[in-house]
């Protein structure tokens, strides 16, 4: 915790529109440096948190989260990025202030080697299994509901140890095990949801197209950001899929969300689609992307992607989408 010192009041930011692995991973290091080294902290970001799990989670948490503003940033004179890093595009963190620690699973990117302590491991499938580590190395026991936060964070962003495991997942999933209150996690993981989710959800079926081994659907207007990773999780059940792509805007956002039963190639997918257009990153198997809507017209940006995807894998242009809902 040497990074840590030298500083007295912390800021930690999260990704925008933070998920479970996220809000668990910010929680688990500001609780890492009040017990340890006895350092308040705050934890922030920016978008919001849609999904209704990750309201029921940070509900479940005591809402420890608050939207980002300039005056967070003033008064901290430490800062910290969790799963996300400088010069990503997916956080509140100006692009002139280098943080003192970087705690993320996803690829390294250039901006993070003057990072005064960076633990970057993109072959871990969650950022809560590194704080897990760092809780366990440190001699704390989590309370439970913290166990829990970190246990569902690893649980979606591994889809329950079955999508980019490595050992650490494992292991840390098998030391919460123990630690975790199982009626919180029943009321996080089935959250009530409004009758517009169900109408979303139907109008995302309907919108399916299949390419063979390809799903891909565009949503239009969302209500949350995240609906186009929910989706995308929801498609790559299909049997017989292999890649699951899904678009949507909120706000003044194109965001775009890929997935696939492959071990990688979802990051150079996304990034491919998003060109210069944007930022996109990720996983091998899971990733997302986000362009500004300056003028541009979502639906032929989203006919346009649609293009590019297919091109990538190999789908002819004259081949047409076969309908979800029609079978």
């Amino acid at each position: 915790m040497a990074a840590a010192k030298g500083a007295n009041n912390w800021l930690i930011l999260t990704h925008n529109n933070p998920d479970p692995d996220a809000i668990a991973s910010a929680v688990a290091l500001a609780y890492l440096l009040a017990e340890k080294l006895k350092l308040p902290a705050k934890l922030a970001y920016r978008g919001i948190i849609g999904r209704a799990e990750n309201q029921a989670l940070v509900q479940y948490l005591g809402h420890p989260l608050q939207r980002f503003s300039p005056s967070l940033l003033q008064e901290a004179d430490g800062r910290a990025l969790v799963d996300t890093q400088p010069g990503a595009g997916n956080n509140a963190l100006p692009a002139g202030i280098t943080p003192a620690i970087v705690i993320d699973h996803h690829p390294r990117l250039e901006a993070t080697a003057r990072v005064r302590y960076a633990d970057v491991r993109p072959d871990v499938g969650a950022a809560s299994s590194l704080m897990v580590q760092y809780l366990r190395a440190a001699g704390l026991s989590p309370p439970a509901s913290l166990a829990t936060a970190l246990f569902y964070g690893i649980k979606t962003d591994t889809m329950g140890l079955k999508r980019a495991t490595s050992q650490l997942d494992m292991d840390a999933t098998c030391y919460l095990l123990s630690r975790i209150d199982l009626e919180g996690l029943m009321q996080i993981e089935h959250a009530q949801v409004p009758i517009s989710y169900f109408q979303g959800l139907t109008a995302a079926l309907q919108a399916t197209r299949i390419y063979g081994s390809v799903v891909i659907t565009y949503l239009g207007l969302m209500s949350y950001p995240d609906l186009t990773a929910e989706i995308a999780d929801l498609l790559l059940r299909l049997r017989g899929c292999e890649w699951a792509i899904c678009m949507g805007t909120h706000k003044d956002r194109f965001i775009i969300s890929v997935r696939t039963q492959k071990q990688r190639g979802a990051g150079v997918l996304a990034q491919m689609m998003v060109g210069d257009l944007g930022f996109a990153g990720g996983h091998g198997a899971m990733a997302g992307g986000q362009i500004i809507l300056t003028g541009q017209d979502p639906e032929k940006l989203a006919r346009d992607l649609t293009h590019k995807a297919k091109e990538h894998l190999n789908i002819s242009a004259r081949t047409r989408g076969k309908s979800l809902m029609l079978g």
